[in-house]
């Protein structure tokens, strides 16, 4: 049973990342699932004379993550009666995400004989891309992909126990940082994670890393100092935040930074975010030199390592419980989707399981205010463990503190990240015109867009900033940022006459020049990459969503998790969102990834020393 699970828990997802990458095919899988399901796709079709399909390899492509340019391919073969295959190439697709979720969803349209079956958590971008391109085939094959119902499959569920040094709920940015770190001290790791693929909210994070005394700062002549981090974060967080918190999030993001040099994910692009005095958002770039999305290029790089430290990976559970033994940690337990039971024994703990935006009824219960706003949060992010933590005794801080990020695409939550208003993007009202200082804290620059007509902005860039940005470009491609030729065609889009937006384009241009915004305030020119005299233009409509929860479980400067009492409870850590402390009020852009990176591998370093 062991080996069995450890190619399920964890060789899946080097194949997964494999085929994927290299455009690989779920055949083997889908097929070898098919062969049993021709006598049940016949059922279905209600007599063996009758034929579902016209036999036969239909192929067609699909946008999924990777957008137009990048499809989604797929060849699905089919007998009279049932799908029997699946082969697929998805390059496009993030690896650790949609590279994940491909090859799972392959196997369970053969096993189902439809698409109507939930889409993959997480991934539901690409999810959506494969099943259209599915679709497309069975059509091709004289089949409506409707009415095809999915087939009743019935799996043995079969409860999993095991013992090791470490057990982490999470396998986002924190909990993979957590495991990590204790693996490379020789322990022994298994994460639990909720979803079906790794990143949760890391996933989703688009700018950067916040870290001072770098050596990429140095290297660049950019001056900053711990001392400026740490007042930076405070002043950011209306100074409620936990000071020793902030002093160690500080003190060890520039080792932070090392240690991610150390395991090939370098950030040596340096950008400037809201709140921030200086240049410290440290990106990722390709060999291009064009900047990369920070979430899914971490999350790619630390799933990666894992695995080749031998961290076990557990999908699809959710963690309900935390082992209590004369009051220490010894261990989670879960429930998988099939209602098998999960039982992980560890000499230590550690929660990672993020915040809890993807919540409406925990949002409007800490903050009333909240209700009917969009999330940016990845749907796991539901706040399980604020139950869990708070049955083995721990003790809470800042609930009711929740950030809304003021660039959200309202049709689905997609965040445009803050890093494009480091670099040179404005934000124009409903009129056309600028009306705040677009590099401010979060909450500061939301209250002015709620301000505005509509409660709206367009948040504009132009072609000097779009091509050294695969960010932009992946704005692009998913249909979020709109190309605007001319400033007339910007006018247009906005609904405004042309001179209102170049009155707008040109006070910028005079403001960067004289580098004095003398409406705004604005003061970040030496991070500028653009005047915005560079068309075609390219905005995107936006307005505030739930983005970020600063409070959560109480910890200490060793990430061990604090009871109602004051004290620690042995053997339990936490790190990442699903703590409270570090951000107080505002969370400023940059420090989520500083938080995972730093508190991570604290957790792992204090797990290990149990």
């Amino acid at each position: 049973m062991k080996n069995t699970m450890k190619w399920l828990l964890a060789g899946v997802m080097a194949f997964a990342l494999a085929a994927c990458t290299s455009g690989g095919s779920a055949a083997g899988s889908s097929a070898a699932s098919g062969a049993g399901s021709e006598a049940a796709g016949s059922e279905a079709a209600g007599s063996e004379a009758a034929t579902l399909f016209k036999a036969g390899t239909y192929e067609a492509d699909a946008a999924g993550f990777g957008g137009a340019d990048t499809p989604i391919h797929v060849a699905v073969t089919v007998s009279d009666n049932a799908i029997e295959s699946i082969d697929y190439t998805c390059d496009g697709e993030t690896p650790t995400v949609g590279g994940l979720a491909v090859p799972q969803l392959a196997e369970k349209v053969v096993k189902a004989q439809s698409t109507k079956i939930d889409a993959i958590s997480g991934a539901t971008i690409s999810s959506n891309g494969f099943f259209t391109a599915v679709n497309d085939c069975i059509t091709q094959a004289g089949a409506d992909p409707e009415a095809l119902e999915p087939l009743a499959i019935e799996e043995e569920a079969e409860d999993v126990e095991e013992t090791v040094d470490v057990v982490v709920a999470g396998a986002g940015g924190a909990g993979m940082t957590a495991a990590i770190t204790a693996a490379q001290k020789g322990k022994s790791v298994i994460i639990i994670e909720k979803g079906a693929v790794p990143g949760g909210n890391s996933s989703r994070a688009t700018g950067g890393m916040n870290a001072a005394e770098t050596h990429y700062q140095k290297e660049e002549g950019i001056e900053d100092s711990v001392d400026l981090f740490y007042s930076d974060t405070m002043a950011g967080g209306h100074d409620i935040n936990d000071p020793e918190l902030v002093r160690t999030l500080a003190q060890n993001s520039s080792a932070a930074i090392d240690w991610l040099d150390s395991i090939g994910a370098p950030l040596s692009n340096i950008g400037q975010a809201g709140g921030a005095s200086t240049k410290r958002q440290h990106r990722p770039v390709n060999d291009e030199g064009k900047i990369l999305s920070v979430g899914t290029f971490l999350v790619e790089h630390l799933s990666k390592t894992a695995e080749e430290v031998g961290v076990t990976f557990i999908y699809n559970a959710k963690v309900d419980e935390i082992l209590m033994e004369d009051g220490k940690a010894a261990g989670l337990h879960a429930v998988k989707e099939d209602g098998s039971e999960i039982t992980v024994h560890a000499k230590s703990v550690v929660i990672a399981t993020g915040g809890f935006g993807s919540n409406p009824e925990l949002i409007v219960k800490y903050r009333p205010d909240l209700e009917g706003y969009v999330s940016t949060n990845a749907p796991t992010i539901t706040g399980d463990a604020i139950a869990f933590l708070e049955a083995a005794g721990a003790d809470f801080v800042d609930l009711d503190q929740i950030q809304i990020h003021p660039t959200v695409v309202q049709a689905d939550g997609s965040l445009i990240t803050e890093s494009l208003r480091g670099d040179g993007a404005i934000l124009l009202n409903s009129s056309g015109q600028r009306f705040c200082n677009e590099i401010l804290t979060r909450d500061v620059v939301s209250g002015h867009i709620i301000e505005q007509e509509g409660s709206y902005a367009w948040l504009v860039v132009d072609e000097q900033m779009k091509s050294g940005s695969t960010v932009i470009e992946k704005y692009i491609k998913q249909g979020y940022m709109i190309q605007c030729d001319t400033v007339a065609d910007l006018a247009e889009l906005i609904g405004v006459d042309e001179a209102a937006v170049q009155e707008s384009l040109d006070k910028w241009k005079a403001a960067v020049d004289a580098k004095n915004d003398e409406e705004f305030g604005r003061e970040n020119y030496d991070a500028l990459l653009t005047d915005l005299t560079n068309p075609p233009y390219y905005a995107v409509k936006i307005a505030p969503g739930i983005h970020h929860c600063m409070g959560g479980v109480k910890i200490n400067t060793k990430a061990e998790v604090i009871s109602t009492e004051g004290e620690p409870i042995p053997g339990l850590f936490a790190a990442g969102e699903v703590t409270g402390g570090v951000h107080g009020g505002n969370r400023l852009g940059g420090n989520a990834v500083a938080d995972f990176v730093v508190f991570g591998r604290i957790a792992g370093e204090s797990a290990s020393a149990e």
